[in-house]
């Protein structure tokens, strides 16, 4: 029978139960610290929803206070709307949502200095506040387009209005300068007689003729700038390849045209018109005929002569020279019909300024034709310049004078503007432009 030794077995089972104690304290101790974790980490979880909470009130709050400044907005832009036309009702209630609304401000204030501003549902009050704000939002652009359209619409009158005043501005200083173009020269306190007359008459009258062409030429280039065109190709297409000095000066262009469709024939006693021999024979008596037609138109307005005799001399060159110079494209551009051209082709008077200013300048060229033929029984001859030719103080003058500060010796013309003329010794220069 085997004898047990105690003594070796009781350290054993000591060391076991104390490392089996030892075990237990660690487990013990592990848990603890995971409870007290636990415990820590749930309160750091409330501090924070907590704080979410709180901002989402806050982010409530403020979109509540925007919500009711839009509000604001919008009513105050209603009650300034309604202000003219003046819209009593409007005016009331615009004016009693604004004073609620600010009251609503005053309370939303008030809350938030004593920090009331508890929200049980603070997504539903931001879309809801969003909501407010967008419609308002609609509602401040509605009344603000109104507005626009209302001050956009007194504009288009006070245009309207403007349009008017600057057309009776321009009828006004039309017949201004038809009053200026006839008087001077052509005044009744001026006489002349058959047996006295000068080359200084011919040239006096000359300067008056071509005072009146430059104002047509002035009306009908207006009336082309209304009418769209362009300009400077119209311009071109009678003066090609010409580099102007300034742009003003294309009118120069215009103006050649006119004069050379208005001095064609001039130095015909008839004026070249189909019908009109005009007085051939070269005697006093013929040359008393030309004055006497000078004298007779010359206290006269074209539309007084033509009125009382749609048949004279004078009328069938009126007719004549406004058929010739005036393109029927060029009027139906301009006037958008063609009544004038119909009423010249009948022998009638058309009643418009652009019609008036023409027989006007139709007028001064009759009569410096009839007092050319009055002066010498051979009339006056007409002269141009060819374009290219050198400069001459003779028989030319520049119109533009920037060619002359121009350092360039050698000036040629470019065109001519105004022909020039001779009356027995007498040379009236020629005007040009020059290159």
């Amino acid at each position: 029978m085997e004898v047990i030794n105690r003594s070796a077995v009781t350290p054993r089972k000591s060391r076991l139960a104390r490392t089996f104690a030892k075990a237990l304290h660690i487990r013990a101790t592990s848990t603890v610290d995971e409870l007290q974790k636990a415990k820590s980490h749930e309160k750091v979880s409330c501090d924070e929803n907590e704080k979410v909470r709180k901002r989402a009130e806050m982010d409530a709050f403020i979109s509540k206070v925007f919500a009711t400044l839009s509000t604001v907005k919008a009513a105050y832009a209603e009650l300034q709307y309604a202000q003219s036309p003046y819209d009593p009702e409007s005016i009331q209630s615009s004016d009693q949502l604004v004073v609620t609304e600010l009251k609503s401000l005053s309370e939303l204030k008030q809350s938030f200095l004593k920090n009331h501003i508890h929200d049980t549902s603070p997504e539903t009050t931001m879309l809801l506040a969003e909501i407010q704000e967008q419609k308002n939002l609609v509602k401040t652009y509605d009344i603000t387009g109104k507005r626009l359209a209302s001050q956009s619409r007194l504009k288009d009158t006070e245009i309207v209005c403007l349009k008017e005043k600057l057309e009776e501005f321009e009828r006004e200083n039309k017949l201004i300068e038809r009053r200026l173009n006839s008087s001077g020269p052509l005044s009744r306190h001026e006489t002349l007689h058959f047996s006295k007359l000068t080359p200084n008459d011919f040239v006096s009258f000359h300067k008056h003729a071509m005072k009146s062409i430059r104002s047509f030429v002035k009306l009908m280039t207006t009336e082309m700038q209304y009418a769209n065109w362009d300009i400077s190709a119209a311009a071109g297409s009678i003066q090609p390849n010409v580099a102007y000095w300034d742009p003003t000066h294309r009118c120069y262009a215009f103006e050649s045209f006119v004069c050379r469709g208005m001095f064609e024939g001039f130095s015909d006693p008839g004026f070249s018109i189909s019908g009109d021999r005009g007085s051939r024979q070269r005697t006093a008596k013929r040359q008393q005929v030309y004055f006497d037609r000078f004298m007779e138109l010359k206290y006269l307005k074209a539309r007084e002569h033509i009125t009382w005799k749609p048949t004279s001399t004078f009328a069938k060159f009126c007719w004549f020279k406004y058929l010739k110079l005036v393109h029927p494209k060029m009027e139906l551009s301009l006037f958008g019909n063609l009544n004038q051209r119909n009423l010249v082709s009948a022998g009638q008077y058309p009643e418009t300024a652009f019609f008036e200013s023409f027989a006007e300048m139709a007028k001064r060229v009759w009569l410096l034709h009839c007092l050319g033929f009055s002066f010498d029984p051979n009339g006056a001859s007409v002269f141009q310049v060819r374009n290219g030719s050198s400069f001459s103080e003779v028989f030319m003058e520049g119109v533009n004078e920037e060619a002359f500060l121009s350092r360039e010796s050698n000036r040629e013309v470019a065109f001519t503007v105004v022909p020039g003329f001779k009356l027995g010794k007498t040379v009236v220069q020629c005007q040009v432009y020059l290159s």
